[in-house]
């Protein structure tokens, strides 16, 4: 596990939307395609990223007082970059599992876009660490637990 590559691990060419995409647009593209975060692209450039958690802050609470065609004026009006978050962490495809691994414990977040040339190539998340964590562990550990303890 220690020199697994991010490059061999990550979600690659993930999806991507632009600044001028709308919250709610952001919102029901997360949804679809069940995922927590979205890289933001201009001019082929990582300029940002959007969390569900940025999404769902963003939203109006359902007890707000404002009607349904005030809400929808809002939803459509507020864009991505009204809510992205500029300053991003990323790792670079080459980099280890390991390192990305650190990167994300120290900041609390759950996963880093994967950048190359200042393009974004992929995406790694908690979820492909625990993919990588769990088939260590079938390959090393499980094979001793089925030979029994040694004599």
């Amino acid at each position: 596990m220690h020199h697994s590559l991010v490059q061999d691990w990550m979600t690659p060419n993930p999806i991507t939307m632009s600044p001028e995409t709308s919250l709610h647009e952001a919102s029901n593209l997360m949804k679809q395609h069940n995922i927590r975060r979205l890289p933001v692209v201009a001019k082929g450039r990582l300029v940002g990223i959007v969390t569900w958690g940025d999404v769902r802050e963003a939203s109006p609470s359902d007890a707000t007082s404002l009607s349904i065609w005030e809400l929808h004026y809002l939803l459509v009006k507020l864009r991505i970059d009204d809510i992205m978050s500029k300053e991003v962490l990323t790792v670079r495809p080459e980099q280890t599992i390991q390192e990305a691994a650190r990167v994300m414990l120290q900041h609390k977040i759950s996963g880093l876009p994967v950048v190359e040339d200042g393009q974004v190539v992929g995406i790694i998340t908690e979820s492909d660490i625990f993919r990588l964590v769990v088939q260590e562990w079938e390959r090393e550990v499980e094979p001793a637990l089925v030979e029994g303890p040694m004599r």
